[in-house]
């Protein structure tokens, strides 16, 4: 019996027009099926118990990036006063993140292509643990200010495979019906670097009591009374910069033991591809840039993640500094921010199993994310703009759902971008999505570094660029072409 073969990658918006390449590779899988109840019919694949520690090795060294990304904004107020640094001088430690995450993309989008990820992703974590090393060398303020933005530098180039790269990962070593649990999995334990780093920084960097110097108490004596205080003062910076460099110092000490597991045993691919799809060649880097570049699906998936996601990032990169006018101490916003990102993580897995279990649904996912966000964070403006009346419990239920909606969206955008843009490598199509998300992070960071421009407009700038994103996920048209390649079955 004659097999007929059928174009599977049929672009409907393109009048017939298909990924020659691709439906190349899958018209000769299918003509390979003629002979059927035969094991040679189609490619062997396994899956692998140990997926799952690959998995958590990478997540542990995404875990050290993401956590020195966000090491100075929850102990800013400490910083500030030890090292005399700025709001802007914060921001400007945040800004290195996207900065040279930027930098980096395309270099590493080669590098996994080339050599494969067990190489970017060690490329990775040096790049990490350098800038780790860095950041430990003086706390002498005269120094201290380069040290700490070099070692921001160097720790943001390896942004793009620390969050690029899960997906990659995932369609390495899991199957279909996993591939989008294990990109929230390991999004979710990445995203615990900068959630520990919201705990742990105020934890061994308390804010002393020694921040007013601007007046000093009447006492019989203003000259003696001036000493006392300069003193106390003084005594005060030096346990602050000595709580800093310990600080550094134990998470330096995590890094290099990420870096160490990564190095003793974390290989580029298993033996056998645990799906169809992962057996099928991918197109070349060029190849793959020329196809990105027309398709206009990824386009819009692209914007919509860039734009929102990158926005947010920053944003709760800061969150620390935007609620300081409103009150809020260091300490509150640091578990503010942790409760915020363990809702998401938890978010992430529950709605990436949902996906997993009933494919297709997608995008019709995401709008409804992206809905109830904007709700959240619609309340959470109203509360600290007085429009109705605050209360410290509703101000955290604002922020928490509100993040736990949005930073559940990660995986799935992940997985309908590859979907989308597939047979273009996955390491290529994330790590341009990380991009974007880092472009849109610097412009909202740098907008925060002119002179008293305040932080009332951070909220409304973060809210109206999630809002917008709603009316793209309305009405964008979802394609699975991933999906379809691993569905292909063998007619009796």
């Amino acid at each position: 019996m004659e097999h007929e073969s059928k174009p599977l990658l049929f672009d409907s918006d393109n009048t017939g027009a298909i990924y020659t390449e691709t439906a190349a590779v899958i018209d000769d899988i299918c003509n390979q099926n003629v002979v059927i109840n035969t094991d040679e019919a189609l490619p062997r694949t396994k899956v692998y118990k140990r997926r799952w520690y690959i998995l958590v090795v990478f997540s542990l060294c995404a875990m050290s990036q993401g956590g020195s990304w966000n090491i100075y904004g929850p102990i800013s107020a400490t910083t500030e006063n030890a090292f005399d640094w700025k709001d802007s001088d914060i921001a400007l430690l945040a800004a290195w993140g996207p900065i040279s995450s930027i930098l980096s993309t395309l270099p590493f989008i080669w590098l996994i292509e080339k050599k494969g990820i067990r190489v970017a992703s060690l490329l990775a974590t040096f790049l990490v643990l350098l800038g780790a090393v860095v950041r430990c060398l003086t706390t002498d303020p005269s120094f201290v200010t380069w040290t700490s933005n070099i070692g921001q530098f160097l720790n943001g180039l390896g942004g793009p495979i620390a969050f690029g790269a899960p997906p990659v990962l995932s369609a390495l070593w899991f199957p279909a019906n996993e591939r989008t649990t294990a990109t929230a999995l390991n999004s979710v334990l990445s995203s615990l670097g900068p959630g520990l780093a919201f705990i742990l920084g105020p934890y061994f960097v308390p804010l002393r009591d020694c921040h007013d110097n601007k007046t000093v108490q009447k006492r019989s004596s203003i000259f003696i009374g001036s000493i006392m205080h300069n003193c106390t003062n003084q005594t005060g910076i030096k346990a602050e910069r000595t709580d800093i460099h310990s600080y550094m110092i134990y998470y330096l000490c995590f890094v290099g033991a990420a870096f160490l597991l990564m190095l003793v045993y974390y290989p580029t691919k298993p033996k056998l591809p645990p799906t169809l799809s992962a057996s099928v060649g991918r197109l070349d880097f060029s190849s793959g840039i020329t196809v990105l570049l027309r398709n206009v699906k990824f386009w819009l998936i692209f914007v919509t993640f860039g734009l929102s996601q990158g926005v947010f990032g920053c944003w709760q990169g800061v969150l620390d500094v935007i609620l300081k006018p409103h009150n809020i101490s260091e300490n509150e916003a640091g578990w503010l921010g942790f409760y915020s990102l363990i809702a998401g993580c938890l978010a992430s897995l529950v709605f990436a199993k949902f996906s997993d279990i009933f494919t297709r649904h997608m995008r019709l996912l995401l709008l409804l994310l992206y809905i109830c966000s904007s709700g959240c964070f619609v309340w959470f403006i109203f509360l600290v703009e007085g429009v109705i009346y605050s209360s410290t419990f509703m101000l955290y239920a604002s922020i928490i759902m509100g993040t736990m909606f949005l930073s559940s969206t990660l995986p799935l955008f992940f997985e309908m971008a590859c979907e989308a843009a597939y047979p273009v490598p996955e390491g290529t199509t994330n790590l341009l999505m990380i991009c974007g998300c880092n472009v849109s992070g610097v412009i909202f960071l740098a907008i925060q570094m002119i002179p008293n421009i305040g932080t009332k407009w951070a909220t409304w700038c973060m809210m109206g660029c999630i809002v917008s994103c709603i009316p793209v996920l309305a009405f964008l048209k979802e394609r699975y072409n991933r999906l379809e390649v691993d569905e292909i079955t063998i007619d009796s």
